[in-house]
């Protein structure tokens, strides 16, 4: 098992432990400050009545994007991580 796999297992069992789905999910990315990149991580979201903010950081190199919306499952919460991180070059997911 990767450590990615190994990650999202863990991750799926805290998720099914600790809510009641469906629940309102918070994710939090960070990406190089680039608006076709900002744009990519927002269209992932499109049509799920997320709710989301952007701060640049101090230097701008970098922004933070805090994506609140609300999933029907773990399983769901891991398919957007998965989703994010294989189209947005650069994300770091948090």
């Amino acid at each position: 098992m990767s450590k990615e796999e190994a990650f999202y297992k863990k991750l799926k069992s805290q998720l099914a432990d600790t809510s009641l789905w469906p629940t309102s999910y918070l994710y939090k990315f960070i990406v190089p400050t680039s608006t076709d990149k900002i744009l990519l991580v927002e269209s992932i979201f499109d049509n799920m009545g997320a709710v989301i903010h952007k701060k640049a950081s101090k230097n701008e190199k970098y922004t933070s994007i805090s994506v609140n919306v609300r999933m029907k499952s773990p399983d769901l919460v891991i398919d957007k991580y998965k989703e994010v991180a294989s189209k947005v070059e650069g994300v770091i997911s948090l």
